[in-house]
């Protein structure tokens, strides 16, 4: 078989499983859930307002975002993360990726999303102990370069939650595509994620994953050392309806349903800037408009939305950390650490 015939083997391969994703996505019922889904993995990503899906970078737990953003330049990279999330909730989670050919690339991941206590009572409201709830999910990536300038990707993502004495088991895919100019320093990104469905349930109704379209563009301004960029997400669905607190002369609390063409357009969008003046330091802030109007008035402050972190390459380590503060009751924390253990073991 020809180098030719192979490429488009695979993309057959993956065009039916994007189309099988999609029609296992139809075919559920009940409420979006597993939000553990759409967490990101990255400080980069994270910094950048959340999804990050056209950063280009060799950093294996850019996965998470992008399937397509994992490359063979990896070589052999492990990577940890943690995450103070609001309140109690704590996440942490190891990744692996390495090269498998001139063009491939493969990963593993390990992710632990950890929400806290929680008081147990019984029917009639007595207290009787506490519970914990957690997800873990356990996830594996294939990447292939398909030209030197196009790159598409898959993961499978296997979500076992535990709330109480109540468990419950999903499947995920997602599947994407990066396209990157290296001369314009340019990249745009396709990603479909969370194609799949719960297999088992946590008690008789049925939870759908929250699937979603998106849509990434990176950019470096000219010659300078600032890149923007603008991703769109949850492009599946137009109508984000959001309620809006506001508060009259006499202090008193009134709001509105926000449905309006242009209240719906920002809260698709997120945007970001990046100060890259070499590919071993950076510093990148990100707005993302629908965080900001999850939020409500009595719960945010000015930062709601808005995040900010940086990143730092030293030999054979990379260390990020990125900070938002969705609201105003807490902040939240992400931190990185990668090596190459190839160039680690030859120190």
């Amino acid at each position: 078989m020809t180098h030719s015939s192979r490429t488009y083997s695979r993309l057959f391969s993956l065009v039916a499983l994007l189309l099988a994703g999609v029609a296992g996505v139809r075919a559920q019922s009940g409420e979006s859930s597993y939000s553990c889904l759409e967490t990101p993995y990255s400080s980069h990503a994270y910094a950048l307002g959340g999804s990050g899906i056209a950063i280009v970078d060799d950093d294996v737990s850019l996965v998470g975002s992008n399937p397509g953003l994992l490359g063979s330049e990896i070589e052999s990279q492990v990577s940890f993360n943690y995450m103070h999330w609001l309140g109690d909730s704590n996440f942490a989670g190891v990744h692996y990726g390495m090269a498998a050919g001139e063009r491939g690339a493969w990963a593993a991941g390990l992710q632990y999303l950890g929400y806290g206590k929680e008081t147990a009572t019984d029917e009639a409201g007595n207290i009787i102990g506490e519970f914990s709830m957690k997800d873990i999910i356990i996830s594996g990536t294939y990447s292939h370069d398909i030209t030197d300038r196009l790159r598409g990707g898959i993961s499978i993502k296997a979500v076992a939650s535990t709330y109480e004495q109540y468990s419950a088991f999903a499947l995920a895919a997602d599947l994407g595509i990066n396209y990157y100019d290296e001369e314009r320093d340019c990249s745009l990104s396709l990603v479909l994620k969370n194609m799949g469905g719960q297999l088992k349930r946590f008690d008789t109704a049925y939870t759908r994953v929250p699937f979603d379209i998106q849509l990434g563009w990176m950019q470096r301004i000219g010659s300078s050392p600032f890149m923007v960029s603008v991703t769109a997400w949850h492009l599946n669905k137009w109508h984000l309806p959001y309620y809006n607190h506001s508060t009259d002369a006499l202090g008193e609390g009134a709001g509105e349903i926000k449905d309006t063409f242009f209240s719906n357009l920002m809260r698709h969008l997120i945007f970001g800037l990046q100060f890259q003046p070499s590919d071993n330091f950076y510093v990148a802030i990100g707005y993302n408009n629908k965080t900001r109007t999850d939020m409500g008035t009595y719960q945010r402050n000015f930062l709601s939305g808005f995040s900010a972190g940086l990143g730092l390459k030293v030999k054979s380590f990379a260390f990020g950390v990125s900070y938002a503060q969705p609201h105003k009751g807490g902040s939240t924390v992400m931190l990185n650490i990668s090596t190459n253990l190839k160039e680690l073991l030859r120190r």
